[in-house]
């Protein structure tokens, strides 16, 4: 929008300056007639000479303007291509963020069918083979045994749903607020400028109308208030407390101040300026105000502050971005004389790219806490299979051993000195003997475990990496 307004001044410019060349020439033509008129003409000759000198400075200032318009177009054309290369990097870094945590999820979705198809297969070939001996007690322990396993799977499974549900989200959400870098980005200047007139007399509103443009950016950027950053935080004690405008939240406790600056009367003068005095003089009060706010600013030695550790910077952002560029402009020192008192000035063009890369480090600690997650659900099923597979050994072993307990007490009843055998001529003795005892043989309870060591695979589990 601000390109077609500066080709449109252009073009009425050039209109101007030809209609004005066009008047010349004829202001010319006329004093030739002037001069070959009688003597009284001669000053109404002068009065014409005046008059087309003034016309030819008109002229003059109007190529002047001209210049600078087609300057600001290419520092807008500039600013845009920055844009634009920003947004490609944000989408490629969005691309391979994508890529690398499918492939996570794809990994973490093969172990799990991996571990669940080996406890499958186990638990099939016991239950196939050995679970017409198991009592309903027995059963009963196997299912407690089996619950906490089962508990923790669905536990895991929601645990990767919601993870990959926030990655979906917060793709989505990066999408759309890059779109909003570009739109809004361009309509803030256009707000700025209708503003101007209602900000001029009022001190307070203006300081509320920078801090809102600065929140604005923050959100813009994907940054959740109380979550990612605060609002007017005060240190210190009552009567001394010094007060931050915005603390931007980092990961492992760390922290940027950032303080939103208005300077608007001397720019506006500028922009109204009539001559190149007046520009200058109102230019050199402009910067010397955002020196004002330089100085005010590291006197308050925000970053020595009990409970912050921020760098040894602060942020100052200057919500009018054409009040910023010129003031870069007109006094090339002034960043420098900025950033020797730890002062970074910034505006919403120089800042969006700052708390991108604040909004990436969140993005990247919570897939971090995340994967981590991930690792320790995993963990706690390798040890509860562990857990699974040593009751399952220690059921085997009271099994056989069982089975060696029977077939004794089975000799010990029918062996040749055996009990059995004694107490069963009393039977064949006594006429009333209506019950004739069971015939008992020794059991190879254990005897099948050759056939099943030929069709179950043996379950070998690998130490989990913590790494």
């Amino acid at each position: 929008m601000e390109i077609a307004i500066a080709l449109t001044a252009i073009v009425s410019i050039a209109v101007t300056g030809l209609l004005l060349s066009k008047y010349s020439n004829g202001l010319k033509q006329r004093i030739s007639e002037v001069q070959l008129s009688e003597a009284g003409g001669k000053a109404e000759l002068a009065k014409y000479i005046q008059l087309a000198e003034s016309l030819q400075q008109q002229l003059t200032k109007q190529e002047q303007q001209s210049l600078e318009l087609n300057q600001k177009i290419d520092q807008h054309q500039q600013n845009y291509n920055d844009l634009s290369a920003r947004h490609a990097a944000l989408k490629a870094e969005q691309v391979e963020r994508d890529t690398s945590f499918k492939k996570q999820l794809e990994n973490i979705e093969q172990q799990k069918e991996t571990i669940k198809k080996e406890f499958e297969n186990l638990a099939n070939k016991i239950f196939d083979e050995k679970g017409k001996n198991f009592s309903q007690a027995n059963q009963a322990t196997l299912d407690s045994m089996l619950k906490p396993f089962k508990e923790q799977m669905e536990g895991f499974q929601k645990r990767v749903n919601e993870v990959h549900s926030a990655s979906v989200k917060d793709n989505t959400n990066l999408t759309a607020e890059i779109k909003k870098v570009l739109e809004v980005g361009l309509k803030m200047e256009s707000e700025a400028i209708n503003l101007t007139s209602a900000l001029k007399g009022d001190t307070q509103q203006r300081g509320a109308w920078g801090e809102a443009q600065l929140e604005r950016t923050l959100q813009m950027s994907g940054l959740l208030k109380d979550q990612h950053y605060t609002t007017q935080d005060s240190f210190g004690a009552a009567g001394n407390a010094k007060r931050t405008d915005y603390i931007i939240r980092l990961p492992d406790e760390k922290c940027l101040v950032i303080d939103s600056k208005m300077t608007l009367a001397d720019y506006d003068r500028s922009v109204s300026a009539a001559t190149d005095e007046e520009l200058n003089t109102a230019l050199k009060a402009h910067v010397a105000a955002v020196k004002k706010h330089i100085d005010d600013l590291a006197k308050k030695d925000y970053t020595d502050l009990s409970g912050i550790q921020s760098p040894d910077f602060i942020l100052m952002f200057m919500p009018i971005e054409p009040a910023y560029i010129e003031a870069l402009k007109f006094d090339k020192e002034l960043f420098s004389y900025g950033y020797e008192k730890n002062i970074i000035l910034v505006s919403h063009t120089t800042l969006i790219p700052i708390l991108r890369t604040v909004s990436n480090l969140w993005i990247l600690q919570q897939s971090n806490e995340q994967a981590k997650d991930l690792g320790d659900q995993a963990l706690a099923i390798y040890n509860s299979v562990c857990t699974i597979t040593e009751r399952v050994h220690a059921l085997g072993q009271t099994l056989g051993s069982a089975g060696e307990h029977y077939n004794k007490l089975v000799t010990g009843l029918v062996g040749n000195q055996g009990l059995a055998g004694k107490v069963d001529r009393f039977g064949q003795l006594s006429s009333k003997a209506k019950k004739q005892m069971k015939a008992l043989e020794p059991k190879q309870i254990g005897g099948d475990d050759a056939r099943l060591k030929l069709t179950a695979k043996p379950l070998t589990l690998q130490p989990a990496d913590e790494g």
